[in-house]
């Protein structure tokens, strides 16, 4: 093959393998993932897959919310505060924190369950990482179907 050939052979792998082109293509996205499991590993592994998810569509075409109620608050919940709750485990270790603060700064949402809160005696200034008033949903799962009714794609990693 000529050079030319080998240059332009080139340049289009590299135009394929960039992720700009990529994240055009998807175009813009809705999407609310759904966590109300207390598997550290899972909830670790989803929030690996809501990077994933941003690095290729981009945070700029993305609006989406991650929603937990029942075991999943145990994402947001500290590890020292789970004996004063109804949760059987915290799993708000330094290293979910920061990657919960890493999506944050990208534009994700948290939503936490309200009926959880109640139901599981959890004190949201006192037992959760970075969770306001303004996260709070009165239901994890009205707040799911509102959403799918908006047009939000469901995903439960």
């Amino acid at each position: 093959m000529s050079n030319k050939v080998w240059g332009v052979l080139l340049m289009s792998v590299a135009m394929l393998f960039s992720g700009s082109l990529f994240a055009e293509g998807y175009g813009k996205q809705k999407v609310v993932y759904h966590i109300n499991y207390d598997n550290p590993k899972a909830q670790a592994g989803a929030l690996r897959n809501i990077q994933n998810h941003i690095n290729a569509v981009g945070a700029e075409n993305l609006d989406l919310k991650v929603v937990m109620h029942g075991k999943g608050l145990s994402m947001v919940l500290t590890p020292d505060a789970a004996a004063n709750t109804k949760l059987k485990q915290g799993n708000a270790t330094d290293e979910i924190q920061a990657k919960i603060a890493g999506l944050k700064d990208q534009g994700i949402g948290f939503q936490v369950c309200a009926n959880t809160l109640k139901g599981k005696k959890i004190d949201m200034e006192n037992h959760l990482y970075d969770v306001d008033k303004a996260d709070i949903v009165p239901s994890g799962v009205a707040e799911l179907a509102r959403l799918q009714s908006m047009g939000y794609a469901y995903v439960k990693p």
